[in-house]
């Protein structure tokens, strides 16, 4: 983790693995890997940073474990070990890092709300309302550049409404789903 206990691609890769096996269930090494692949690659797109976290790592550090077989030789079933599920329970309660365009921090977000569920009720509070508070942060940022750069005649302008616009409509919708638990 960064020195803010906000996620590095590495965990976020793990996060990904063991929030899977957590939700789903074992699954086969072959299913497990392309699910993993699959949703890294549609919210963050090929990512040299996120290649390197293997299934056997993760195997040899004890966080996921061959129910049958040996790996991906034998298309192991594969599921989270005790060390595994709380390495889970550690990741899933990072601090994400102030909203950005970073592909990593857009993920980090993403597996936090895929997984949120699995948190009993009042620790889902908690995270959505670290989510909200990050959010209102960026607002107060872009708001602040925009009142700055208020006179500009660009498309600047413009598109920092538009992210204002994004920010608030974040904002709502945590609330929202912070209201709905």
């Amino acid at each position: 983790m960064y020195r803010d206990n906000s996620l590095m691609p590495k965990e976020a890769v793990r996060l990904v693995v063991l929030g899977t096996l957590i939700q789903d269930g074992p699954l086969r090494y072959a299913e497990l890997a392309g699910s993993v692949r699959h949703f890294l690659d549609r919210i963050v797109g090929p990512s040299l940073d996120l290649m390197g976290t293997s299934l056997e790592m993760l195997r040899y550090e004890g966080l996921i474990e061959a129910l049958d077989g040996s790996g991906m030789e034998d298309n192991a079933l594969l599921g989270p070990t005790k060390a595994g599920q709380a390495e889970f329970d550690t990741l899933i309660r990072a601090n994400v890092r102030a909203p950005s365009a970073d592909g990593i921090n857009k993920l980090v977000i993403a597996l936090k709300l895929r997984f949120l569920h699995l948190l009993d009720i009042d620790s889902q509070r908690e995270q959505i309302d670290n989510l909200a508070a990050l959010c209102e942060t960026e607002l107060v940022r872009l708001g602040d550049l925009r009142r700055v750069t208020g006179g500009d005649t660009g498309h600047f302008a413009a598109w920092l409404d538009h992210d204002i616009a994004q920010a608030e409509e974040r904002v709502a919708w945590l609330q929202g789903l912070l209201a709905r638990l």
